[in-house]
């Protein structure tokens, strides 16, 4: 609770005002009286005029009145000499006194957990909003030194190798970065940037995409698709839903018909691997100059990846008036409804020759996290099917969340931090206690399920929340806990790629993070091949989501703690940010690859999350997987009266 009418943690009247007066007076009249009871009882033993008695009498109230006269002064003294007497005893340990055992022992404020610190304005200082303006503008500077370095020695490539200042290629050569960047950039207001991309995007792209080869259909329709398409929405092109994303559009920055025209020919060659497949379950891979797609080599696809499309192409199908993007994605979510699935939760493979699950491997890291997120996304997305037609996506989603607190959720020893575990070999196999950092993405996604991305404030007072509710938005706030504690339990508080922790009856062991005073310093194990990082989103994504839907302020402080690491570790002098190859040594060696994604999402979830709740609110846009923004689509009635 915060407020004027809140108590406070404990009473102040123990150490301010009359009540101090009053014990220092109660103090000296029982000095007196043991004073006086010490004369009259040295009485009975006098031998002459000068009795042993008397001397001792005497003697203790000399050293009395001094040690009275002694305290007294010190209320009195000057500020300069009574700042000198406090480092004096600062800097020395006192020996103890006859005072020491007449004082009370202090009244001391409770200790409370780091949660609730943050709720106790009288005990924490937040930042003003200037400040969090001007933690914004760091983020924004950095996302300008990470352009500037792929500007420079990388443009039109997909990646910048910082180290060795060059470009790579290695998602299909159509110039990820510059489409993957393009709406932070709008969102950031970064206009030099929006409008050199802009251009790069209008002369190159669509003749790369004619020309290029093979490209993975996931990776190139979360990143280049759902780049194009964000654009395409937030400089305006979308009029019937332009108007509350709360992004001003810089005018003639870029040219809207053209990224909508760009996203249909690629979607287009995308399309073949859902018609070319023989199930509803898409082929991973495409050659778009030959408009032709196939399996992989193994022959399946990742059930994250054929899950994850549907956001970007529903869209498209919206303001294109295209219906046939929408009808091939969604096919593949009406057939993973007849799918059999482990209360909920699914294997991380899929056969697209037969339709069918592959192997028994469960967990919400890789190949497996966003088919979850995408249940829900495109529930919310698709607001007027919500309870309708998509009603079967939101019961997907919250059957899938009831088996991960059954079966994934578990505490850690010896100091109880919450993590989601893996099963291998499925059910009936052993529990692995392994979470990849992908799965921090999971606090946002259960918050915003929670709410469905208005505030927690607003849902209780409107009655909006259920039990089960409240229960996955406790488990999100735990969750996010424990991907912050990856961070900060190693040397350079940035999180490995992967972390395994202590439970009850597991036997293994391994190195720590290497930050010595972290509480959490024997809950985490990080081996030698997993201790590298990316540059990845998924902590702070959730932290965003977080922030947005609790309105606590210690998931900002957590983000710009996590954004500092960045800055000190990965930042390049001339240009760009690196990925690190070990995280828990000091200097971390580096990687020589900064990642589209650290442009496309880290920096742009970490802008969000210090800025105001009105730009791109919760309740009216989703997030793709690469946190490009989409609108929620409305029905007819509501369009019509935005326009």
């Amino acid at each position: 609770m915060s407020g004027g009418s809140a108590p406070l943690p404990y009473s102040m009247r123990d150490v301010d005002g009359g009540a101090y007066n009053n014990a220092k007076f109660r103090q000296r009249s029982r000095l007196k009286m043991v004073t006086q009871a010490l004369i009259s009882k040295s009485s009975k033993y006098q031998f002459g005029k000068f009795t042993l008695g008397k001397f001792l009498s005497l003697l203790m109230v000399s050293g009395l009145i001094y040690l009275l006269a002694h305290r007294s002064s010190k209320g009195f003294v000057s500020g300069e000499l009574h700042n000198k007497e406090v480092e004096s005893r600062h800097a020395s340990k006192d020996s103890p006194t006859i005072r020491t055992f007449w004082r009370k022992p202090p009244r001391l404020p409770p200790r409370l957990p780091p949660n609730e610190i943050y709720k106790n304005s009288s005990i924490l200082h937040h930042p003003p909003s200037s400040e969090w303006t001007s933690r914004q503008k760091k983020v924004k500077e950095a996302f300008e030194h990470a352009w500037s370095g792929y500007r420079n020695y990388a443009m039109g490539h997909d990646e910048l190798m910082p180290l060795s200042r060059r470009g790579v290629d290695g998602l299909g050569g159509l110039g990820a970065t510059v489409v993957d960047s393009l709406d932070t950039a709008i969102i950031m207001g970064a206009d030099d940037i929006v409008s050199e991309a802009s251009k790069w995007i209008e002369d190159n792209l669509m003749k790369k995409i004619s020309e290029k080869g093979q490209v993975n259909l996931f990776e190139t329709t979360i990143r280049v698709l759902g780049g194009l398409l964000s654009a395409y929405h937030l400089s305006g092109g979308d009029q019937a839903g332009g108007g509350d994303s709360g992004i001003a559009v810089a005018p003639n920055k870029t040219n809207p018909d053209r990224l909508l025209a760009v996203s249909k020919d690629l979607a287009d060659r995308l399309l073949l691997a859902f018609t070319s497949s023989p199930s509803a379950i898409p082929f991973s891979d495409v050659v778009l100059r030959d408009r032709s797609a196939h399996a992989s080599p193994d022959g399946l696809s990742s059930t994250s990846e054929a899950t994850t499309l549907q956001l970007e192409f529903s869209y498209l199908s919206r303001i294109s008036g295209d219906p046939k993007y929408d009808s091939e994605t969604m096919k593949v979510l009406e057939h993973m409804r007849t799918l059999p699935t482990v209360e909920g939760l699914v294997p991380i493979y899929i056969n697209p020759y037969s339709g069918q699950f592959s192997g028994e491997n469960i967990r919400l890291g890789s190949r497996g996290d966003s088919y979850y997120e995408y249940l829900l996304k495109v529930w919310i997305q698709q607001e007027n099917y919500r309870n309708t037609s998509l009603k079967y996506l939101f019961e997907m989603y919250t059957e899938a969340m009831k088996g991960v607190k059954h079966l994934l959720v578990r505490k850690t020893t010896p100091n109880g931090l919450v993590f989601v575990g893996e099963l291998p070999s499925g059910r009936n196999g052993a529990f692995s206690p392994k979470m990849d950092h992908l799965v921090c993405f999971l606090p946002g996604t259960l918050a915003l399920g929670a709410t469905k991305g208005i505030t927690k404030k607003k849902a209780l007072e409107s009655n909006l929340l259920t039990k089960e509710d409240i229960e996955n938005l406790q488990l999100a706030e735990d969750l996010a806990k424990t991907c912050v504690e990856m961070y900060f339990v190693t040397s350079t508080g940035l999180a490995p790629e992967i972390a395994y922790f202590h439970i009850e009856g597991n036997p293994e062991g391994g190195p720590d993070g290497g930050n010595k005073s972290s509480e959490y310093i024997s809950d985490i194990t990080i081996k030698p091949l997993d201790r590298h990082n990316l540059l990845r989103p998924e902590t702070v994504e959730s932290l965003f989501v977080l922030h947005r839907i609790t309105e606590d302020p210690k998931y900002r402080e957590w983000g710009w703690q996590i954004f500092q690491a960045f800055e000190k570790y990965t930042k390049v002098d001339s240009g760009g940010y690196t990925s690190l190859d070990d995280v828990t040594s000091l200097p971390p060696p580096r990687r020589d690859k900064m990642e589209t994604f650290f442009l496309g999402e880290t920096l742009k979830y970490l802008y969000l999350l210090f800025g105001e709740s009105n730009i791109l609110p919760l309740d009216k846009y989703v997030f793709n997987t690469e946190a490009h923004p989409l609108p929620v689509i409305r029905s007819v009635v509501q369009v019509s009266n935005t326009v």
